[in-house]
């Protein structure tokens, strides 16, 4: 008398180690998820609170940033139905002790099976809605943009194009970067500014992650796409294209500026010499651009 039998079988507690499994599951994740972020930089958390996308700084950026947030959004949304279905699944079927057998693995669930295939019918239909909608409003070219830059990517760097710019006598303006000077891109705020894009050798992608707008520079092929800055301040761009043994060559620095600085820019250029009469200033590879001044090639 007064021992104490251990528990046995079906005696054990059920679901225990099922729930044991679960709390340490969350707390790894939890773990995780502390190391990621504190090993992140400001600008990379920043990134992760938008879903992995920065902020954007053009008018056709916010498009394309609320359909990236809304599609996460539905992604999640299914993602936690689909997992509450596989818990409760696991939780309500699975082999209690006791038990002589399995449950039945063959039963099926004919209004859950009618929803998983009407469900991403639906799902599809809305994405692809709404994707056309803003691919329509992101390469809207109706109307005379303000400005109008030509971009020439060749092997391996940018050269930017000037053309018809008020502010200025000369009928062509331009930047070329080399393989040892990177280039900058100068646009002003709040002015739309197009992008007609040229390519004399390979296929290059040029865009500005900032602007969340990127487009295939493709030689023979006339690409053009329009950009309206939304914020003054510095930004990257790169080709998104794999072109070539020199392809990380290919960046660029964009400085969005006031209009005023921006004619004041174009000014300098033209003081500077950067001009040309011929309609479209690039070559064959950083170090053969045609228009550049002997001191300035790149061997």
């Amino acid at each position: 008398m007064g021992e104490q039998t251990p528990l046995r079988g079906s005696q054990r507690p059920a679901g225990r180690p099922a729930r044991t499994a679960l709390r340490l599951a969350g707390l790894a994740v939890v773990l995780v998820s502390v190391v990621v972020l504190t090993g992140c930089s400001e600008q990379s958390r920043h990134e992760w609170k938008n879903l992995a996308m920065p902020d954007p700084a053009s008018e056709q950026g916010e498009h394309i940033f609320t359909l990236w947030r809304w599609a996460w959004v539905a992604a999640l949304i299914t993602g936690f139905i689909t997992w509450g279905l596989m818990f409760w699944a696991m939780w309500r079927y699975h082999r209690k002790d006791g038990d002589p057998e399995f449950p039945v693995q063959t039963r099926y669930n004919l209004p859950l099976e009618i929803f998983y295939t009407i469900a991403p019918v639906v799902m599809v239909i809305v994405f692809f809605v709404h994707t056309v909608d803003t691919q329509n409003a992101v390469l809207d070219d109706e109307g005379e943009p303000d400005h109008t830059i030509y971009v020439v990517g060749q092997q391996w760097q940018w050269t930017f194009n000037y053309v018809d710019e008020p502010a200025v006598d000369s009928p062509n303006l331009w930047e070329a970067g080399t393989a040892s000077y990177i280039p900058t891109l100068v646009l002003p705020v709040g002015e739309t500014t197009e992008f007609q894009l040229r390519s004399p050798d390979v296929i290059h992608d040029f865009g500005v992650p900032g602007f969340l707008m990127k487009m295939d520079v493709i030689p023979g092929r006339h690409n053009h796409y329009r950009i309206t800055p939304t914020e003054i301040g510095d930004f990257r761009g790169k080709c998104y294209e794999l072109c070539g043994v020199y392809h990380s060559r290919m960046i660029f620095n964009v400085r969005v500026v006031s209009p005023e600085d921006f004619d004041s820019y174009l000014q300098g250029l033209e003081d500077s010499g950067h001009t040309s009469d011929e309609p479209l200033v690039g070559g064959s590879n950083a170090s053969t651009q045609q228009g550049l001044p002997d001191e300035e090639v790149s061997e």
